[in-house]
């Protein structure tokens, strides 16, 4: 890593953010799982009041319900209220949109899921993420079709958009400047299989760390956790680290401020608030082996 990652006159403000960067969030998928209740959750915090909890100790969580059923507006409205002003909420777009063999035909599972009241999050929308399957390779004609479906504004609000994908045929400069030319950011992913492109496309970066584990108390061990930071600040400044691969090398980046999004997720589950909560603390303070 280079010596100015490190440098304490680049390093953010409580808030994660400083004049010059992008803010900095990391956090979980999701805030209802069995093995965070006396891990993560006080024993006797009633199940209703884990959001309130969660977000309380987190600044940002990524909901998978979306991916898998329709939510209501009230639902939405009813986590904005139940969260801090500050907090941010990531949302999976549904699977109907994104597993089909034909990405073109998507229009109207898109519009019903913005439809479903996404926007009652108000501000506390954050990117919507798109997943795709590990199987579905890369079409150019076919995944243009569908970041086309992508609506830069809803219901007056402007959206910022995701996309995971999962196969290795994804790793080519034409998918990067597909999703460039259309701002989408396309998620770094650390996973033991599925293919990490670092390249950034759109305003803000989207990480997800996959490959944590529960017998290590913050998921990924302190060492790794600090070379994490240090990159999501290089991130944050604009720039992409050096020592992780992008599909397109010779890109020359607009240098700006960019906000960083990074979850601790899948792998190392019931360790993951400790990992974020862990991350999230590292960003004011000088990084210890």
């Amino acid at each position: 890593m280079p010596r100015r990652h490190n440098d304490p006159s680049h390093a953010p403000e409580k808030s994660g953010k400083s004049a010059k960067n992008g803010k900095i969030r990391a956090g979980i998928g999701g805030w209802t799982f069995e093995p965070w209740r006396g891990v993560f959750y006080p024993d006797d915090l009633a199940q209703a009041k884990e959001l309130g909890y969660a977000s309380r100790q987190l600044p940002v969580i990524e909901i998978n319900g979306t991916y898998y059923s329709t939510q209501k507006p009230q639902t939405f409205a009813r986590w904005a209220a139940e969260t801090p002003d500050e907090f941010v909420f990531t949302l999976k777009g549904p699977r109907y949109a994104t597993n089909r063999r034909e990405l073109g035909g998507a229009g109207e599972s898109i519009t019903r899921f913005l439809e479903s009241g996404v926007t009652e999050l108000g501000h506390k929308l954050g990117p919507l993420l798109w997943q795709f399957a590990p199987t579905k390779k890369f079409d150019e004609a076919d995944f243009g079709a569908f970041l086309d479906l992508l609506p830069e504004k809803f219901n007056g609000r402007k959206l910022q958009h995701a996309v995971e994908v999962r196969h290795d045929s994804f790793s080519t400069p034409a998918f990067v400047d597909l999703a460039r030319k259309k701002s989408v950011a396309i998620v770094f992913a650390d996973h033991a299989k599925y293919p990490a492109i670092a390249d950034v496309t759109g305003d803000f970066v989207y990480a997800r760390l996959q490959t944590g584990k529960d017998d290590i108390p913050t998921a990924y061990t302190p060492k790794a956790l600090n070379e994490w930071v240090a990159r999501a600040k290089v991130w944050a400044e604009g720039g992409v680290p050096d020592d992780l691969h992008v599909a397109e090398p010779d890109a020359k980046l607009k240098q700006k401020a960019r906000d960083v999004f990074v979850f601790f997720i899948h792998e190392g589950k019931v360790r993951a608030p400790h990992a974020a909560m862990a991350f999230m603390e590292r960003l004011t303070r000088k990084p210890r082996a």
